[in-house]
């Protein structure tokens, strides 16, 4: 008697199923259908941004207008951070270098580095800074746009076309900065004052242009 090949069952035993479908998953058309980790993030900032922007009776709730804000605001920002202040770049891009030196000081830490010089006698230094600070005053102002190259004397100029009445004083200055600065010339009590003057009388007048424009 012969007997037939025997047959599958037809509802397979629990752990048999299991194993069944485990293998059939593995298959390579499964696994490509599969989402990534990068899709399932994806999607839950999809659907996290999805109830932000979702009101009532069209209107967008409060939490996404913050957000929205938060996020203008972080761009904004961000820019300044990256570029700077407009005017402030201005003013670094004209005045780090003066007369040639590399020179961070303000108009005002010039001058107070020229009053203590003059205190104890030095008036050499004195005179230089009293005179770099008229110079970055009007840079600072920005009454005079000079460039790195700009010597002492092309600077006096420069002011003088600004202010056209003190340019005998602009000249003399100019003179007594390139006397202690580069001639190693001994400069005197009454250069400082006149210089000291001279800075005063610039920083209270208004330049020529501007009269003009008002």
């Amino acid at each position: 008697m012969t007997l037939a090949p025997a047959e599958p069952p037809l509802e397979p035993l629990p752990d048999e199923a299991r194993d069944w479908l485990i293998v059939e998953l593995a298959k390579p058309e499964y696994q490509a259908a599969k989402p990534t980790l990068i899709d399932m993030i994806g999607q839950a900032i999809r659907d996290w941004l999805a109830t932000l922007f979702t009101g009532s009776a069209g209107a967008p709730p409060l939490a996404a207008i913050l957000v929205t804000l938060a996020i203008v605001i972080g761009i904004v920002v961000v820019a300044i951070v990256v570029s700077g202040a407009p005017r402030a770049n201005r003013r670094s891009a004209r005045t780090d270098t003066l007369f040639g030196v590399e020179e961070a000081r303000t108009a005002a830490a010039m001058r107070a580095d020229a009053e203590a010089a003059a205190r104890r006698g030095d008036w050499s230094a004195a005179i230089a800074d009293r005179y770099r600070a008229i110079a970055r005053g009007l840079t600072e102002r920005d009454v005079v746009h000079a460039m790195p190259g700009t010597t002492a004397r092309e600077f006096a100029a420069l002011a003088a076309a600004a202010f056209p009445s003190e340019s005998g004083r602009l000249d003399r200055a100019a003179a007594a900065f390139d006397d202690v600065r580069y001639l190693g010339r001994r400069g005197g009590e009454p250069e400082y004052r006149e210089l000291a003057e001279l800075d005063a009388r610039l920083a209270a007048a208004r330049p020529v242009l501007e009269e003009t424009r008002a």
